[in-house]
């Protein structure tokens, strides 16, 4: 039973589905969801407060929910968003993550890495990796 369910959306499609699975688990455990972006200092502070926005309405009414930005510097690969994404876990006490998953080459997986394969070894929440099919 999850009662505090972190989800990481981007935009794209396979958040979208993550963001749809977070908020199935939410509402069958009476649970509370929160809706997280990571922003760099180059990302527009109103396109990441609009997807948020979006992301509030799809899913709808009749669940416990918030929404943050969570702020990491530009880092080469994925570092900076494993290292906001672990804090804002830790710091809100989710006892799970869900996000989606990017579906990366092998060669860009292995130069870029991985947010989920990193992550699971930062939180002691558990996580959940949504497939986009």
């Amino acid at each position: 039973m999850f009662t505090k369910v972190l989800v990481a959306i981007d935009g794209k499609d396979t958040s979208i589905k993550a963001l749809m699975e977070a908020k199935r688990m939410v509402v069958s455990d009476h649970g509370t969801l929160r809706i997280v972006y990571v922003a760099t200092e180059e990302t527009d502070p109103k396109a990441s407060l609009k997807l948020l926005v979006q992301a509030k309405s799809a899913v709808g009414d009749g669940v416990t929910l918030d929404t943050r930005v969570l702020y990491t510097e530009a880092v080469y690969g994925v570092t900076g968003i494993v290292d906001a994404l672990a804090n804002g876990a830790r710091e809100w006490g989710a006892d799970l993550v869900v996000l989606g998953s990017s579906q990366r080459q092998a060669l860009e997986r292995w130069v870029i890495g991985s947010v989920a394969e990193q992550l699971i070894s930062k939180v002691d929440a558990s996580v959940l990796v949504v497939r986009s099919q």
